[in-house]
């Protein structure tokens, strides 16, 4: 069996949604420096609908395909949907992912909930802070894979 899936590759290769946005609604910015992959994940947000979404990732492949692949599922979706996004949903969307590169899927996850709180915050929205961590929430999910 191929350690990365088909979809895991071609994401990797021919990543979608690559660059800055300069008009973002949210950015938000992960990292974690135990592995050393950092993602920047940018929304376009109108009329509570993500109508664009690109990335910047420094980090190995699985951390470029679960960008990648983050920001396809969220296109289109309401905001609200998109803080339901779940790691699982990206590993699965990609076909699997070797157990030692699942915190690649648990920051991407981070990326987009971090980009919908930087929205949140810029427009003046209220929300549950209980939803969103403050602090290196990669660290709290490494055991999640063991």
């Amino acid at each position: 069996m191929a350690l990365y899936s088909e979809k895991v590759m071609d994401h990797f290769q021919n990543p979608r949604n690559v660059g800055k946005m300069d008009d973002a609604s949210g950015i938000g910015v992960v990292g974690n420096a135990k592995c050393g992959d950092i993602m920047k994940m940018y929304i376009k947000v109108e009329n509570g609908i993500i109508v664009d979404a690109k990335f910047n990732t420094f980090g190995c492949g699985s951390a470029i395909a679960t960008s990648s692949m983050a920001t396809e599922m969220i296109k289109g979706k309401s905001v609200e949907e998109a803080l339901t996004l779940s790691n699982k949903a990206v590993v699965e969307a990609l076909d699997g992912l070797p157990v030692h590169k699942i915190h690649c899927s648990v920051l991407a996850e981070e990326a987009v909930r971090a980009a919908v709180k930087d929205y949140y915050d810029k427009n003046g929205i209220a929300y549950d802070k209980e939803q969103f961590c403050d602090h290196d929430c990669a660290h709290c999910h490494e055991h999640d894979h063991e």
